[in-house]
Parts: C-alpha cells; structure tokens; sequence
C-alpha cells in the first residue's frame, strides 16, 4: 500500500445494483468528511464468452455492456452530486475483469468500497472467493457494504466497532477504527475475544478445572487496555468501551456491531479473530453484519 494517503480517491465499484448504488451513497459520506476525491469504477467482463453453440459473443454485445454502464456510472454520480455537490467525482469505464480491475485500483485508493450484492461487472464480488480475493490482495482497507444498511450510515448516532487481538492486521484495523470514530465523532467499542469453547456446556465444564479463571480474565483485559493505550492518547475526543468477552469471534462481534454504524477488523489475525479474512469468520461477518464491514490488512504487505 502506499505510504502517502493525502489525496488518494476513495474508490467504489459500481454495477447497477441496489447494493452497489448505496455503497457509492456511503463511500461519498466518507469522502467528503475526510476531503478526498471519490473514484467511481466499472467493469464490462471480457473473460471468454461463447454461445453453447460455440460461437462467440459480437461486438455489439460488449458495445451493449458499455453502453449500459456509462448510463449506470452518469445516474449514480448524479445522485451523490445532489447530496454532496462540492465532491471530487471521477469515473472510469473499462473492459476488464472486475477483481484484476479493482485490485489494480487498490494501489493508488485510500479506501475500496463494494456492494455485498452485486449485478454486471462486479456480480458476486463479495459472494464466494472472488470477495476473498479482492481482500487478500488489495493494496488498500476494503469496506463492504450490505444491502439496506447504508441510508442510515454515517449520519447515525451508533458507535464503531473494532476487533482486538494484538495481530499487525488488528494493530491497523485499531488505528483506522480510531481515527473512524474521531471523523465521525462517535464512541468506540474494541472487542477482544480470548477463549472459545464448542457450546456453553462445553465451557461449563473447563470453568470447573481452571482454578485461576478470574487471574486469566484480569490479564485478559490488560492486554486489551495495552493495545489501545497509546491510541487513546492520540485520540481524546473518542470515548472508548473496552469489552473481553470469552464468545467466539463472529458472535462476539456481531453482538457488539448490532447497533453500530461500522465494524473494523484486520484482515489477518491470530487468536480470537484467526483467518479473519481467508476463512469462515471474515465469510460470516462479510454475510451477516447489519452495518457496513471494514478489513483492514496489515500496514506494508503486498
């Protein structure tokens, strides 16, 4: 990722979906608050297309694709001028593979944004491997919004929401989420899961042969304080709730982002928030937060 962030677009992918057109609505709220230029991107899918007869598909299709997306691009713009008139608005049509594209994009974005659903270019860019992709390889924090949940977004009085578990992928998530929560003047919440047991029997049990449970609990909640004490001294304005629950992950979170207006996790993490982004935990957030859902990688990976 580059190190100098002054300037750089915030990018969305654009498709003609319901959930495209609100994750646009939600990434020019986080450009105009933070004065940067919004980019917004389309791509017309040129991977090899055959009729089952074994014909090609003509040019006029592709010209059609075009065409529709231009249209697309043109209504969404005018819709986020009409509430952000004094934005930065670039677009960009192109023949291209959506994830290359969008990772391609990465490399000079503050931030990239997609839809949970999508249509077109980008259809299901966050339903299987190909969101998986785009967060493992982007160069930059990948926020993906859900359907319905950005109309209130930005302008909501809920916290955000960050996932602690001392990895370099949570050490970023807890720098962004801070400085979220600063821009949008709201209370954070940072969640730290420690320990996880199959079923509440099941902990129960192991509750019973760990005589200093309490002496683990207390340490716990000093690890989480160490990792946000520097970043509360950078950050006064923001009120912090520190939370050590002993839920799983998922669980956990989503308990604490029911009410949030943004989740922020690393992409990478160990312990509490393992495989947050190559495994089922980031694929449940991903499906189920009710809030928009930021993924952060580490600071200087590829």
């Amino acid at each position: 990722m580059t190190s100098n962030l002054v300037g750089q677009p915030i990018v969305v992918g654009v498709d003609g979906s319901d959930s495209a057109r609100e994750a646009a609505l939600w990434a020019a709220d986080e450009a105009a608050a933070r004065h940067l230029p919004l980019r917004l991107v389309h791509a017309v899918v040129v991977s090899p297309l055959a009729y089952t007869s074994g014909a090609a598909i003509p040019q006029s299709y592709f010209d059609a694709m075009g065409h529709d997306g231009r249209r697309q691009l043109v209504e969404v713009g005018n819709a986020i001028r009409h509430l952000h008139p004094d934005l930065t608005i670039e677009t960009d049509l192109r023949m291209a593979d959506p994830v290359p594209m969008l990772i391609a994009e990465s490399d000079n974005a503050r931030l990239m944004v997609v839809g949970s659903r999508g249509l077109g270019g980008f259809a299901g860019i966050v339903v299987g491997s190909t969101a998986i992709a785009l967060v493992a390889h982007a160069h930059c924090p990948v926020a993906v919004i859900r359907e319905h949940a950005a109309e209130d977004t930005g302008r909501s009085d809920g916290p955000v929401v960050v996932g602690v578990d001392g990895s370099p992928a949570s050490e970023s998530a807890v720098a962004m989420a801070f400085d979220e929560a600063s821009v949008r003047g709201a209370d954070l919440i940072a969640v730290h899961t420690w320990i996880e047991f199959p079923s509440d029997r099941a902990f129960a049990y192991a509750h019973q042969f760990i005589d200093n449970w309490g002496v683990l609990e207390t340490r716990e909640q000093e690890v989480l304080a160490e990792r946000l004490a520097g970043w509360q001294e950078k950050y006064p304005d923001v009120v912090v709730r520190r939370v050590v629950t002993r839920d799983p992950p998922v669980r956990g979170l989503l308990d604490q982002a029911a009410h949030a207006q943004l989740l922020v996790v690393g992409s990478r993490g160990h312990g509490g928030i393992l495989g947050m982004a190559l495994g089922s935990t980031s694929q449940a957030l991903i499906y189920h937060a009710v809030c928009p859902l930021l993924i952060v990688r580490p600071t200087g990976t590829e």
